[in-house]
C-alpha cells in the first residue's frame, strides 16, 4: 500500500509560516500522542530554531500512557517543553499558560530588565493538517478571547487572539505537511485517520493494524472480539465479522465491514490505549535539539 500527500499549496503555506514565525516568541507544536514522530514535520525545527518550543501531545486520552511518558521524556531530553492533553477538553488549559511562562522566562526577564512590563508572550500554533490545531486554539482561548487587531510593527492584516494578560496567539495556525521518509510514516498517519479513508484500502489497513496489535498488544483483540489470536490475520478478521454480525446479504461474513469496524474501534479508543510508535525504534524523523540563541 502506497501513501502520498498532495497539497497544492504546501510551498505557499511554508513561506507564509516563515514570515509569521518572525513575529512570535514561542512555537506551540501539536503532534498526535499515538504517533508522536510520524505526526510532526522536521522542517519546524529549522523554521523555529531560535524560538522557544512547546510540544503538545494531543489525543493523549487515546494513547498508551506508559509510552506517552516515554515520548514526553524523549522530547524533553531534546530541549522541548512538553504537555500531554486532549485538545477537546478545557480542563488543564490553565496549566499550559504556566508552562508557556516557564518556557519564555528568559524573554520575560530580558523585557523586565529593559523596563518593558506586561508585554504578553506571542505564540503560534503549528502542526500537520487535522492534528487538532484549531480545536486546541478554541479550547485554550475559550469564549473570552478577542482579536486585538494590528499592532505597531506587525505585518498588516495579522490578527492576534489575546488569551489573557500574559499570552497572545497568532490567529492563523501554521500548517506543515508530513514527510514520507518511508511508507511506515504514511501507514501510521492512515491508521489514526489523518489521510482520507476514501483514498485508502481499508482492508489492507486493517491487516496492518491487526498485525501490529498481535505483536505489541497481545490479547487485546481476543478480549474485545472474542476471537483467537492464534488464527492468521485473514481468519481473525473473518471471525470478527461473524462475532460482530458483519454479514453480507447472503449471510456470509463481510470482511470489509469487519475491517472498517476494527479501524474505527482503534481510532475511537474502544480497543484501549494504544500507541503505534515506540521510543526504542524511532524512524528517521527524529527532531534535532532546538538551540535557543539571541543576538
Amino acid at each position: 500500500m502506497n501513501f502520498q500527500w498532495y497539497p497544492g499549496h504546501m510551498t505557499k503555506a511554508k513561506r507564509q509560516m516563515q514570515e509569521d514565525i518572525k513575529l512570535i516568541d514561542l512555537v506551540i507544536e501539536l503532534v498526535d500522542a499515538r504517533i508522536p514522530l510520524s505526526s510532526r514535520n522536521p522542517d519546524i525545527d529549522e523554521l523555529g530554531k531560535n524560538k522557544y518550543r512547546l510540544i503538545l501531545m494531543n489525543k493523549a486520552d487515546l494513547a498508551d500512557k506508559e509510552r506517552t511518558r516515554e515520548w514526553s521524556a524523549f522530547f524533553k531530553e531534546k530541549g522541548f517543553f512538553v504537555v500531554s492533553l486532549d485538545a477537546r477538553s478545557k480542563s488543564g488549559m490553565k496549566s499550559i499558560t504556566d508552562i508557556v511562562m516557564e518556557a519564555c522566562k528568559e524573554k520575560i526577564e530580558r523585557d523586565r530588565k529593559r523596563g518593558i512590563k506586561n508585554r504578553p508572550v506571542r505564540a503560534m500554533v503549528v502542526g500537520i493538517p487535522n492534528v487538532g490545531k484549531s480545536t486546541f486554539i478554541n479550547s485554550y482561548a475559550g469564549k473570552a478571547c478577542a482579536k486585538t487587531g494590528n499592532k505597531p510593527g506587525v505585518t498588516k492584516g495579522k490578527q492576534w487572539i489575546r488569551l489573557n494578560k500574559s499570552v497572545e496567539l497568532l490567529d492563523t495556525p501554521g500548517i506543515l505537511w508530513p514527510k514520507f521518509e518511508d511508507q511506515t510514516v504514511g501507514l501510521r498517519l492512515a491508521l489514526i485517520g489523518l489521510i482520507k479513508d476514501e483514498i485508502l484500502n481499508v482492508d489492507e489497513l486493517a491487516v496492518e493494524l491487526v498485525k501490529f496489535l498481535k505483536a505489541e498488544y497481545p490479547g487485546l483483540l481476543a478480549q474485545r472480539y472474542e476471537v483467537s489470536e492464534e488464527n492468521d490475520i485473514i481468519e481473525l478478521i473473518s471471525a470478527v465479522a461473524v462475532n460482530r454480525k458483519c454479514l453480507s446479504k447472503g449471510g456470509e461474513p463481510d470482511y470489509s465491514k469487519a475491517a472498517a469496524l476494527i479501524i474505527d474501534d482503534f481510532r475511537s479508543g474502544k480497543l484501549g490505549h494504544i500507541t503505534l510508535e515506540s521510543v526504542d525504534f524511532p524512524h528517521p524523523l527524529s527532531p534535532t535539539r532546538p538551540r535557543i540563541s539571541f543576538s
